[in-house]
């Protein structure tokens, strides 16, 4: 239940951030035209239909929050952790339910704030969705530094203590609830993933925590802790001696764990979408738990490749570009063993399978880019330009958004108890796909021309008016990718209640989740709770005779004992 409530907050707020960035887009591609739709969704601040320039910063500083916390993160690891945690490693339910509830509701709260601070009169959070001081720090600096910006910061808090909670509770169930014979080494990769997911968000979400109370300290309780030296209209004001790049390391010791705890629970989900899709075994079962490991370690090491122009010492750069350049590995490790699972096996293109093979596209080729990024003399270059929206978009927004995809239309039938339209979902998959890249990568381009992120228009730079088709050709695909999310809601709502009835185990898989009954049931499972006697990939495994080990079926259940001279897998 709180699986679906995460889920379909999630979808409601991923629709709110989809809206603005096709605002934001329509603006970017024909600067200063009159649209009555502004006038009609922006009022005030679209006077004649004309998109008003602070407004424009507010919308990028939304979508950005929205998109990455309130999709993201709660999509995937609050969706799925609820869902699958319990199910997969054979517990009755969470280790606290009432921790839990908690965790979601307060998530509930912040989403609610966050979405009212749209309508406060002085507008909407305007800083970017890192939300630097000064702008943030002094509520007199323009419009979206006011009421909207306090709102923001009260949101951010609550959604960390919705997010603590829910961490805690996901580690401590893994450790503690798992079923008899389930040893560490036979959870499913989607378990793996998500409990190293809760471990990252326990160690780093503190720190933002600490540093939005530090800025609303600043705010509104007249400390110094991010200002100095500040003069506005040439009056001085009062503050003295804080640091605004003490706030930048606050804000990326999380910001750069919360790209790993975003793209992490969609890396378990594919490796269990490809594995039961390909009929295989997942390639490289201990290198894949190994690297989700270093990953997370190596992603709290990592944060000042975000701050390389800040005025770093550069033998400080050249320590994060080594690390930054070393987390490629355990990355790559992961790309080429999904690349070995699909390796000639019997593949079921049905749309998880297609969205998780997107997933492993978009990550290879939005991780090319991150290592232009991560080194600090190239990065010099494109800092704050287009190539590093176009980077982090298709690494962490568009492969997160297909790993989150796929896990909805792989599980939908244990969730909902019905199938959704496979047709429907190919129409989905393939129209997001061609515009995902048909927006992100011309945005390379633009990005290596120099063009910087945030501008509300570049009119006023004569050199880039040749970009002005690219920015059309971007905004065209983004509006038909955004329009084609709405294949995926009707599809999605209409699956619920009029979709085709499940049955047990529709994808022939072996995890435990599925032997569960399809009608919800208090506990999970009627009688005893099953044991565990094997890993979770044995697909295709046949005897010396080379016949199925289960006469007639390619898989063998979680809970099937070990056959008379059968050897276990653990590879």
């Amino acid at each position: 239940m709180i699986a679906k409530q995460y889920l379909i907050t999630g979808l409601i707020m991923g629709f709110i951030g989809i809206a603005m960035s096709l605002l934001f887009r329509m603006q970017l591609a024909w600067p200063g035209e009159s649209f009555p739709l502004f006038e009609a969704v922006l009022g005030k601040w679209a006077p004649g239909g004309v998109m008003d320039a602070d407004v424009y910063l507010a919308l990028v500083t939304m979508h950005g929050t929205i998109m990455v916390f309130f999709v993201l993160t709660a999509g995937l690891s609050g969706t799925f952790s609820n869902l699958l945690i319990p199910l997969q490693i054979g517990a009755r339910d969470m280790a606290s339910g009432l921790l839990n509830m908690i965790s979601y509701w307060l998530f509930f709260t912040s989403a609610v704030i966050m979405v009212c601070s749209l309508f406060v009169e002085s507008g909407p959070a305007a800083a970017g969705w890192t939300i630097y001081p000064p702008l943030s720090a002094l509520p007199m600096a323009q419009s979206g530094s006011g009421a909207g910006m306090t709102l923001w910061l009260v949101s951010m808090a609550i959604f960390i203590a919705s997010s603590l909670l829910g961490s805690l509770n996901y580690i401590v169930t893994v450790i503690n609830l798992r079923t008899k014979g389930m040893s560490m080494t036979r959870l499913p990769l989607t378990t793996w993933a998500l409990f190293v997911t809760a471990i990252i968000g326990v160690v780093s979400f503190p720190v933002l925590f600490s540093a939005a109370l530090l800025l609303i300290m600043d705010r509104s309780f007249g400390t110094s802790f991010f200002l100095s030296d500040i003069f506005i209209q040439g009056e001085v004001l009062h503050y003295q001696g804080g640091s605004p790049v003490l706030y930048e390391h606050l804000f990326w010791f999380l910001g750069h764990p919360e790209v790993y705890i975003v793209i992490l629970p969609a890396m378990g989900i594919v490796s269990d979408v490809m594995a039961t899709n390909a009929r295989k075994p997942i390639f490289g079962y201990r290198a894949m738990i190994m690297s989700i490991i270093a990953i997370a370690f190596l992603s709290t090491i990592v944060w000042g490749h975000h701050m390389f122009i800040s005025g770093m010492n550069p033998f400080l750069g050249s320590v994060f570009t080594f690390t930054t350049l070393l987390i490629a590995i355990p990355s790559a490790v992961k790309a080429f063993n999904w690349i070995t699972t699909i390796w000639k096996g019997n593949l079921q293109m049905n749309v998880a399978m297609l969205f998780s093979i997107g997933f492993v596209s978009t990550f290879i080729t939005g991780g090319l880019t991150g290592i232009i990024l991560g080194d600090s003399t190239l990065d010099i270059n494109v800092h704050d330009t287009y190539f590093v929206v176009a980077h982090f978009h298709l690494v962490m927004g568009i492969s997160a958004l297909y790993g989150l995809l796929a896990g909805v239309y792989h599980w939908f039938p244990k969730m909902f108890g019905r199938m959704m339209n496979k047709n429907l979902g190919y129409v989905h998959f393939w129209i997001t796909a061609i515009c995902a890249y048909g927006v992100f990568f011309p945005m390379h381009f633009v990005g290596m021309a120099g063009v910087p992120r945030r501008y509300y228009e570049n009119t006023a730079f004569p050199m880039f008016d040749e970009l002005t088709d690219v920015n059309i050709l971007i905004t065209v695909f983004a509006l038909i990718a955004g329009a084609t999310q709405l294949v995926f809601v009707g599809n999605f709502i209409y699956s619920i209640f009029y979709g085709k009835k499940a049955e047990q185990n529709p994808w022939n898989a072996t995890t435990l989740e599925w032997t569960t009954p399809v009608e919800h049931i208090h506990g999970n499972w009627p009688g005893a709770i099953p044991e565990v006697h094997r890993w979770a990939y044995d697909y295709s495994k046949t005897n010396e005779n080379g016949d199925y080990v289960l006469p007639g079926q390619d898989f063998v259940p979680q809970i099937v004992p070990l056959q008379a001279g059968e050897e276990e897998l653990t590879h």
